[in-house]
């Protein structure tokens, strides 16, 4: 039985279907998160979203990969924009509005 082709790495970055990991670090109180999250699923990005209000691990996590302790921050393929930023998103999930 014949192998399935590989993609290389740049054939599987121009897939259609190719999404970056996207975290979210927010907490539920924070407007901007809100927006962030609305932002995002309006152009069907999947994410994960992590309450750092209840989870100490991931909040030690932002505070060392971003140096910040505002909401949110935003892990996109492990780079960090700090803030709804919404041009840098845009440019690394290649959202054209």
């Amino acid at each position: 039985m014949p192998l399935a082709p590989r993609l290389t790495v740049r054939a599987a970055a121009n897939n259609i279907n190719f999404m970056p990991k996207v975290r979210i670090f927010s907490t539920p109180s924070c407007v901007y998160c809100v927006t962030l999250r609305e932002y995002l699923k309006k152009y069907d990005v999947g994410f994960e979203d992590i309450d750092v209000s209840k989870d100490e691990e991931a909040l030690n996590e932002m505070v060392e990969k971003s140096n910040q302790m505002a909401v949110p921050v935003v892990d996109i393929d492990g780079k960090f924009i700090v803030g709804f930023d919404k041009k840098k998103i845009n440019q690394l999930l290649k959202i054209k509005e």
